[in-house]
C-alpha cells in the first residue's frame, strides 16, 4: 500500500498526506490553546515545523505512520492535522488536532469516521487506540460515536511537563464498514 498516494474525500473534507505546502498554516495554527490536551507543544520557529513535516514524510515513506492534513473540500482551506500512528500494528492509534476556528463544526467526527472507514478496508488490526484527556469532552464524543469503549486510564506527561489525565478508548474493527 502506497501511503503517499493516500487521499480520502468526505462530504466536506479532503484528507491527504502532509507536505511542506502546509508548513505556514501548521506553524501558525498549532497554538498553545489548540495543543491544550495534546502531548506536543507549538513550534517556536517555523524550522521546527519543517522538521516535523520532514520526519512525518519519512515515516509515511517507510509505511510506519500516516500523517494527514485536513482541508475543506470546496476551498482547500487548511483545518488541521490527523494521523494513524503505528499503522501496521494490531493496535494503531488515531490522533487529531484542528485549528481554533474549525472547532465545534463536526470536522473531527467527520475526519476520524473517514479514517476509521479507510482503516477497516485497508489495515489488519484488532482495535484502534484513541487516547484523549479526560477533560476533552469533544474528543471523547468522537470516540464514543465510533463505538469506542474505555479500556484504561493513566496520566501522561507532555513535552511542556503538563500532566494529562488520559482516557484510552478502543475502537474495534468492523467488517464491511459503511461509515
Amino acid at each position: 500500500m502506497e501511503l503517499m498516494l493516500f487521499e480520502v474525500s468526505t462530504q466536506r473534507l479532503l484528507l491527504k498526506p502532509i507536505s511542506m505546502a502546509y508548513k505556514t498554516e501548521i506553524f501558525r495554527e498549532f497554538t498553545r490553546e489548540v495543543s491544550t490536551y495534546l502531548y506536543s507543544e507549538p513550534a517556536e520557529k517555523i524550522q521546527y515545523t519543517e522538521k516535523f513535516i520532514n520526519q512525518s514524510l519519512l515515516k509515511i515513506e517507510k509505511g510506519e505512520e500516516l500523517i494527514i492534513v485536513i482541508l475543506k473540500k470546496d476551498s482547500q482551506e487548511f483545518l488541521g492535522c490527523t494521523g494513524i500512528h503505528q499503522i501496521h500494528s494490531k493496535y494503531p492509534q488515531f490522533g487529531i488536532w484542528l485549528k481554533k476556528s474549525a472547532h465545534k463544526s463536526g470536522y473531527a467526527t467527520e475526519t476520524i469516521t473517514a479514517l476509521k472507514s479507510w482503516a477497516d478496508q485497508n489495515l489488519n488490526y484488532e482495535y484502534i487506540q484513541y487516547s484523549v484527556d479526560e477533560a476533552n469532552t469533544p474528543s471523547r464524543r468522537v470516540a464514543e460515536k465510533l463505538g469506542g469503549k474505555i479500556a484504561r486510564k493513566y496520566d501522561h506527561i507532555t513535552l511542556s511537563a503538563k500532566v494529562l489525565n488520559i482516557v484510552e478508548y478502543r475502537i474495534i474493527k468492523h467488517q464491511n464498514s459503511d461509515f
